[in-house]
């Protein structure tokens, strides 16, 4: 706007300058109310922050026009305009408002001033020529303090989602913590997070399948505000009231990693659906079988429960299996087979050869080997029980990851 002053000052002379500023106080009020009648966002009350701060912004913005066009501007006075359009645009944006209504208001007294302007004009028998640079000079300015606000508006955008991002960051945090907040503190928490708190959460892990520093895509999933972190190693997603719809999507549009869903709990027990979820994502990562891209943890129950503590399960395994010590290791796998194939199908020779696709004379061998073995552990329940644990684990691991001693 330098250009504005320069050419205003050319353009208007000392006397008609002042005969303008003689008419600013009227001019701001008849602005004011101009702007309370038209613009229904602005129809407030007149005392108050908001009616302090709009009088203020019209009645600086109006002086800092007619200084423009007629002396050099004191020092500071062109940004403290700027900073006052980019402050109205900051309260509109918190007010939860757009711009409009204050594109609006800048319209109203953009119109009122040159009315204005044009009879002070017409009064001191200005010349068509300089009348017409000075409806340039005032139609430059509005557009330049509505720019500024455009700028105040935007800065409040950030500056919000910077902070509700930290809310969401703090949230997730305390509802992943082996500590939850206590049921009001979770409340107000969610509150300030904006952030409806569910009756079910459940917890993703993600595990990446692009270079270091680049994120997954992770597909918006309609109606649902999820809490995410996926700056950590281990990205981690916490999905509100999940839905069969929503772990369709992710199947479908999930790019740059494999995720795991941890069973649907009561937020307070987040932790404990991040524990299982990472718990298969391990399993998986060591030879679990699962092809789908999200891994549901309610599709591998046994396999975790079996597999919580594989330290429990060596101790049981080198009690329970220890007689297939005695034989060498090839042979060791093909009775573990038959075993587990004999315990499932209920002692049928027959049955046991089909499972295994061998011969049942060949099952009738190694059931006679395993009888000398094992003995009355067979007909021990609480033997055969641990045994078929044992056996069973084995099925879902790799067989560098077996139980002991096998």
């Amino acid at each position: 706007m330098s250009g504005v002053s320069e050419h205003g000052r050319r353009l208007l002379p000392h006397e008609i300058v002042e005969r303008m500023r003689s008419e600013l106080g009227d001019l701001a009020q008849e602005t004011i109310r101009e702007i309370r009648r038209q613009v229904p966002e602005f129809a407030q009350p007149l005392e108050g922050p908001f009616a302090r701060t709009i009088r203020v912004g019209v009645e600086r913005s109006l002086a800092g026009f007619v200084t423009r066009v007629s002396d050099p501007p004191p020092a500071g006075e062109r940004e403290e305009i700027a900073e006052l359009s980019r402050s109205l645009g900051r309260i509109e944006m918190r007010e939860g408002r757009s711009l409009d209504a204050l594109q609006a208001a800048y319209r109203i007294g953009a119109r009122l001033a040159w009315r204005r302007w044009v009879k002070v004009g017409q009064e001191a028998e200005i010349a068509p020529a300089r009348m017409y640079g000075l409806a340039e000079a005032v139609f430059a300015y509005i557009d330049e303090l509505a720019s500024h606000a455009v700028e105040g508006y935007a800065q409040a955008q950030a500056d919000t989602a910077g902070e509700l991002h930290r809310r969401r960051q703090r949230l997730l945090e305390a509802l992943l913590s082996e500590r939850p907040p206590e049921p009001e503190e979770l409340s107000e928490a969610a509150r300030a997070a904006r952030w409806p708190l569910p009756r079910t959460v459940a917890a993703l892990v993600l595990r990446r399948e692009q270079p270091p520093g680049e994120r997954p895509h992770f597909p918006r999933l309609p109606g649902t505000v999820v809490l995410a972190d996926f700056d950590r190693a281990d990205p981690v997603v916490l999905l509100p009231d999940p839905a069969p719809e929503h772990v369709d999507l992710l199947e479908r549009d999930l790019r740059g990693a494999r995720a795991a869903l941890g069973p649907r709990v009561e937020p307070a027990d987040a932790a404990a659906s991040l524990h299982t979820a990472r718990r298969l994502m391990e399993l998986i990562g060591r030879g679990l079988e699962e092809h789908r891209r999200v891994a549901r943890c309610t599709d591998h129950l046994a396999s975790l429960v079996l597999l919580e503590d594989e330290r429990l399960l060596d101790l049981l395994a080198g009690r329970r299996l220890a007689p297939l010590e005695q034989v060498r290791p090839k042979q060791r796998e093909r009775l573990a087979e038959t075993l587990l194939a004999w315990l499932q199908c209920g002692g049928s020779a027959p049955e046991v050869a089909r499972a295994i696709n061998v011969h049942p004379q060949t099952v009738r061998y190694r059931l006679r080997q395993i009888e000398e073995l094992f003995g009355a552990d067979l007909r021990d329940p609480d033997a055969r029980f641990e045994l078929g644990l044992v056996l069973r684990a084995r099925t879902l691991l790799p067989p560098s990851r077996w139980p002991s001693p096998l």
